[in-house]
């Protein structure tokens, strides 16, 4: 079956001009693919390349080499060369993409913040409010919270709105980095029930986990990236 996602040849490089126009090689020649409902973990030390990688998935970086092909609508779209209107689409209609930080508009309620995709592709703020309330109680986010900005929260709060935000709208292909990073065992544990319903659905997930436990929970197989360079 066609992959999900398939990089073919990817390389990404890096010119530091406030340093003396320093060049770092952070990634090169990788090939990976991704099937619908597996979870690809990338792995490897610290500064070896793996969020500059899910950043290129997102297309927030462009590559200066390689093809980064998407299963999108019926079709597949090298996200390395598509334009900016293809890529917003992609990501509302296909890409989820969970980042180390939460990035909201300030003073918009943490349920509106979560019911946000929904209610771009259209649906009905009833029924958008009943899932973005479901997975907030999942994700135990206590419902006096709902209804305040998600930037006066916790950092383990944040990240909890952060993924909820990202797993409501079950896109194809979810992309994560670090989602539990600031997690306790509990919601720990709710985001690996959250990512194995995802692959039940047939979402392809690529992600970083640098906790053990949950790496071996979720992972159908691992991608080891060594890097070239000390950047991440």
């Amino acid at each position: 079956m066609e992959p999900m996602i398939a990089v073919n040849g990817l390389e990404k490089n890096f010119v530091l001009h406030l340093q003396g126009g320093v060049h770092l090689s952070v990634l090169r020649d990788i090939h990976l693919n991704a099937q619908a409902g597996e979870c690809l973990v990338l792995n490897g030390p610290s500064g070896t390349g793996k969020s500059t990688l899910l950043r290129l998935l997102y297309a927030n970086y462009k590559p200066d080499k390689g093809e980064i092909l998407i299963r999108h609508n019926g079709g597949r779209v090298d996200l390395a060369r598509a334009d900016l209107r293809k890529i917003l689409e992609m990501r509302k209609q296909t890409l989820g993409y969970v980042s180390q930080f939460l990035r909201v508009i300030p003073r918009v309620p943490a349920l509106r913040v979560v019911m946000e995709p929904l209610l771009s592709a259209g649906m009905a703020i009833e029924e958008a409010g009943e899932r973005a309330r479901e997975l907030l109680l999942k994700l135990h986010i206590p419902s006096r919270l709902w209804n305040i900005s998600p930037t006066t929260f916790s950092g383990g709060e944040q990240q909890r709105i952060n993924i909820a935000r990202c797993f409501i709208a079950r896109y194809p292909v979810l992309l994560l980095d670090e989602p539990t990073a600031a997690l306790d065992a509990v919601n720990r544990r709710a985001v690996v029930e959250l990512i194995s319903e995802a692959k039940a659905r047939g979402t392809a997930v690529v992600g970083v986990f640098h906790d053990e436990e949950v790496r071996c929970k979720v992972a159908d197989r691992v991608f080891e990236i060594f890097g070239e360079t000390g950047a991440a």
